[in-house]
């Protein structure tokens, strides 16, 4: 054998052959390996583009009731609007009226060839539409919103019912913690804004410069049981506050506790605390009013109430009728707006009838307005009375003396009783659009006056779960409290209101607050909102002498619900009480499922 030449091992050729095959194996395995890795991220990106589409549609259909939320607030009548062909809002039966032109709005959009909304800063992506149910808002105050968002080819569907935020959120709201200036005369000018003619007060918090502007002070036996607000600075003398209590006050403190009393008791951690700014009053209750006109569109009135003129009795029965006294009224509703035309429907009373000492017993109209006007001095109005002209067996003394007998009469019978004299400070009005309640209530409806509402006696519920009674005065709510010759209450002692009361331009008072001894408990279930605070007792030593104690009760239903047509704020918001995601209401291409 030569020196060049090697001999090869026969095991170190077979160990190289099987080290090949090992490392092809294993190549074939990486290889594979590399492959379900690959398969498996792109699944996941998948899957986390549609976990990510999943809930971002999910936020859309969110956006969607928030974006509709800011057009009424922009709009408070915007809950007109919509689109009636669609399924949410056909299947309610909700009137609606399609905004145009430059109101356009693309999420009223349906079908597959319908518009989108698009959410703010998601470059289009982002989508949503929503439908309208507006065919409860005239009876509850309550709108739902079905919302569709839409990202990629997922959707999904929120609905929220959105309720206003008003004056019936509070069981006590005043705009002004002073006494009406047109009940105990206008205080020192350094109370008002503009101190020479005295028009416009200021808030406490505002600095008013005189030493008594008539403020009222929550008194140390009252026991307010809800939510409590004041665009004034709230004063009080060791009274206990069972809910939230709110003001205006930009000041400290935020509320005052007077001198020589015991602590205020706030049960609620984290209060009293400051608002986000004042709560503004409407300036009359006419759009009630409106609610009487038969000649206004479905979307404005769909179901008109009912229209009476000068003093009106209204006494409720627990059967869910109402008997209605009513000498002036010629007709029940209006055909315009000169109310030079006028209707007489059965199912507000006869006129004989309501024109009769019997009066005119009818079934409470549900869901509706009940609203007491003045004597028309227009001749032309379909109510007008001549001035010298009175009504048959109807007998009426009017005088701002606190001693001449005064009220009205039919055949004997009326308010006041023949033997009652005035209660102070107001006298009754022959011609005026007084509203004067009572009765055990069964229904939904708010019954609403052009000047005084009276509350002659005790209002309950015949049923407080399904019940609900509004009361509105453009001026004054009165609870009565007649006195005789002697100043001796004529009524017995304690009064109950099952209500929502609302006194526009002034006050919820009782008659006679400072006379007559210890009434008892003014016992409220319900909500109380007025511009001026109006005293129901006075005190000595803490206690009360005259009138009533407070016994307020907060009507929990309130947060979702309103009595009919019951007003507003002038500017308000909308808050959502419910939400709920059902199934998708439409696919990605716009088909309803």
């Amino acid at each position: 054998m030569s020196s060049g030449s090697v001999k090869q091992d026969p095991l170190e050729t077979s160990d190289r052959g099987a080290a090949l095959v090992m490392v092809m194996a294993v190549g074939m395995v990486l290889s594979m390996l590399m492959a379900i890795l690959v398969v498996v991220s792109v699944n996941g990106a998948r899957q986390a583009s549609k976990d990510a589409d999943w809930n971002a549609a999910l936020a859309a259909a969110y956006a969607g009731v928030d974006e509709y939320q800011s057009r009424l607030s922009a709009d408070t009548s915007y809950y007109r609007f919509g689109n009636s062909a669609a399924p949410f809002s056909k299947e309610s039966g909700s009137v609606l009226v399609a905004p145009s032109g430059s109101n356009a709005n693309p999420a009223f959009g349906i079908g597959v060839t319908g518009t989108w909304g698009a959410v703010n800063g998601s470059g289009g992506r982002a989508q949503f539409r929503y439908e309208v149910d507006n065919s409860t808002y005239a009876t509850s105050g309550r709108i739902r919103v079905r919302s569709t968002g839409k990202v990629g080819d997922v959707t999904r569907t929120v609905t929220a019912d959105l309720k206003q935020q008003g004056f019936i959120d509070f069981l006590y709201f005043t705009d002004y913690e002073v006494q009406d200036p047109d009940i105990v005369g206008k205080p020192d000018k350094g109370c008002y804004k503009d101190p020479d003619t005295r028009t416009v007060l200021k808030y406490a918090w505002e600095t008013r410069t005189a030493s008594d502007c008539n403020e009222i002070t929550f008194a140390s036996r009252d026991v307010i049981t809800g939510p409590v607000h004041s665009n004034d600075t709230i004063r009080t003398c060791g009274t206990r506050f069972e809910g939230t209590v709110t003001t205006a006050n930009t000041k400290s403190p935020i509320t005052v506790n007077g001198s020589g009393c015991a602590e205020t008791k706030f049960t609620l951690a984290g209060y009293p605390t400051r608002s986000d700014g004042v709560i503004g009053m409407p300036a009359t209750n006419s759009e009630l009013k409106k609610e009487t006109r038969s000649d206004l569109e479905d979307s404005d009135v769909p179901r008109p109430g009912c229209l009476y003129t000068g003093p009106t009795q209204f006494t409720f029965a627990a059967n869910g009728t109402v008997t209605i006294k009513s000498p002036f009224t010629k007709m029940t509703r209006i055909g315009n707006a000169a109310a030079s035309v006028g209707s007489a429907p059965d199912e507000c009373g006869k006129i004989t009838d309501l024109q009769s000492p019997a009066g005119a017993t009818i079934p409470v109209p549900e869901n509706n307005v009940l609203y007491v006007q003045n004597v028309p001095a227009v001749s032309g109005d379909v109510n007008y009375w001549a001035p010298s002209a009175t009504p048959a067996k109807f007998s009426c003394t009017s005088t701002a003396s606190n001693k001449g007998r005064r009220g009205w009469t039919f055949d004997g019978v009326g308010y006041p009783v023949a033997d009652e004299v005035a209660a102070d400070p107001t006298p009754y009005a022959c011609r005026a659009g007084d509203a004067f309640v009572s009765g055990r209530f069964k229904g939904a409806a708010t019954v609403s006056a052009e000047n005084y509402v009276f509350v002659v006696g005790d209002i309950t519920y015949v049923d407080a779960k399904e019940d609900i009674l509004g009361l509105v005065g453009n001026n004054a709510v009165w609870v009565f409290n007649p006195l005789d010759s002697s100043k001796k209450p004529l009524l017995g002692k304690n009064r109950t209101i099952n209500a929502a009361i609302l006194s526009v331009a002034h006050t919820f008072q009782v008659q006679n607050y400072s006379q007559g001894g210890r009434r008892g408990d003014l016992t409220v279930l319900g909500a109380i909102a007025q511009k001026y605070r109006g005293p129901v007792g006075t005190t000595s030593g803490g206690s009360i002498n005259n009138g009533y104690v407070k016994a307020y009760t907060y009507d929990e239903r309130f947060k979702f619900k309103a009595p009919p047509k019951f007003l507003n704020p002038v500017t308000t918001t909308y808050g959502v009480t419910t939400w709920v995601e059902s199934a998708a209401a439409f696919l990605a291409n716009g088909a309803a499922r």
